[in-house]
């Protein structure tokens, strides 16, 4: 079998269920009961949990509801951690927004060039599914559909799931507006060879959005393109290379802060003072971005975590909810890399904001 992810116990609600036996089986009052379903504040967390669990068993329907009670206490989470460590934020998204006694299964897969992923381990039933960075196969989309586990795509735009992405068409402008504003006419755009031609890769929507706002706004110069290793080192490489291009830009957008870290450190060592001569900019606003004073896109990493559970919590409390997609915007931070319109410009944060709005 592709997956290991067992389906929730679900039972047929039962109208002649009552409290009184949800009560009984627990091994608590009535009024515990009645507190753990309206006020789960005033109950201990591991004591809701029994009674939640007692009365999804029995198929108990509250008073005043439609439907059995269905809680997301067992959720497992599919990500690529080990690959790259923005999901580790994410991550930590999911578990602020999830419920204090919930059971949160984390699972490594090794990224690929394919954005699928055909097999989940995981240990016993779950309630709900978040993915990030893939999607199922159809094999394994077949048999989760088959076992009414709800799935949550995160990173990973579809129309087949609901889905929680950040605008990187929104980021790619923010940064063109910045660079336009700073007055760059050469350009260079520094990333890695896109992982597969099959899909669209993040880094190339921050691209298609960055070139189209330069179009928008009558730039005629043509963006230099070069290519490097997904590294810091990769990023020391390209700005070798533009040292030594014979029409040297005077702005570089760089796939990520570690990549746009690495130009901003060879430039440096080759004489070139940067945002003087040379202006940079990046994208994720991790750790390095700071430590490089790199301008940068803030991408809501925990925001779009919670906003999965969110989403893959109306879908258990709905499984017919139809497909909805939720777009988080990003921010744009201004640093040292290319700030030198004023003296407190390094480290503004623009707009952009890092709502989200449904789609």
């Amino acid at each position: 079998m592709p997956s290991d992810i067992e389906p929730p116990d679900e039972r047929r609600a039962s109208a002649n269920v009552t409290i009184y036996e949800v009560a009984a089986r627990s091994g608590v009052s009535i009024a515990t009961v009645s507190h753990a379903l309206n006020r789960p504040e005033r109950v201990a967390p591991t004591t809701r949990r029994r009674i939640l669990e007692t009365a999804e068993e029995l198929g108990f329907v509250p008073r005043g509801r439609g439907r059995a009670v269905r809680t997301l206490r067992r959720i497992a989470v599919v990500a690529p951690f080990s690959t790259h460590s923005t999901y580790l934020q994410r991550l930590l998204g999911v578990l602020a927004e999830a419920e204090p006694d919930a059971d949160v299964t984390v699972i490594d897969f090794p990224a690929t060039d394919q954005p699928t992923i055909d097999r989940v381990v995981g240990r016993g039933p779950v309630d709900g599914l978040i993915i990030m960075g893939a999607e199922p196969t159809t094999r394994l989309a077949a048999e989760l559909e088959d076992s009414g586990v709800p799935i949550v795509l995160l990173d990973r735009p579809s129309q087949e799931y609901t889905s929680v992405t950040v605008d990187d068409r929104r980021g790619g402008a923010l940064v063109a507006d910045h660079l336009l504003e700073e007055g760059v006419r050469e350009i260079a755009w520094v990333s890695p060879v896109p992982r597969s031609s099959e899909y669209v890769t993040n880094g190339e929507l921050r691209l298609q959005g960055f070139a189209q706002r330069l179009r928008e706004a009558g730039f005629d110069r043509k963006l230099a393109f070069v290519v490097c290793d997904d590294s810091f080192e990769g990023g020391r490489a390209a700005a070798a290379e533009l040292l030594a291009a014979e029409k040297r830009p005077d702005g570089v957008f760089a796939l990520h802060d570690i990549i746009a870290a690495g130009v901003v450190s060879g430039l440096r060592e080759g004489g070139v003072r940067v945002p003087d001569d040379v202006r940079v900019a990046g994208y994720d606003d991790v750790e390095v971005a700071e430590v490089f004073s790199v301008t940068t896109v803030r991408q809501p990493f925990p925001e779009s975590g919670a906003a999965a559970v969110e989403a893959l919590r109306a879908l258990r409390a709905n499984p017919r909810r139809p497909v909805s997609h939720i777009s988080l915007l990003p921010e744009l931070v201004v640093r040292g890399s290319t700030a030198t319109t004023s003296p407190g410009a390094a480290d503004q944060r623009g707009a952009g904001g890092g709502g989200g709005k449904p789609s």
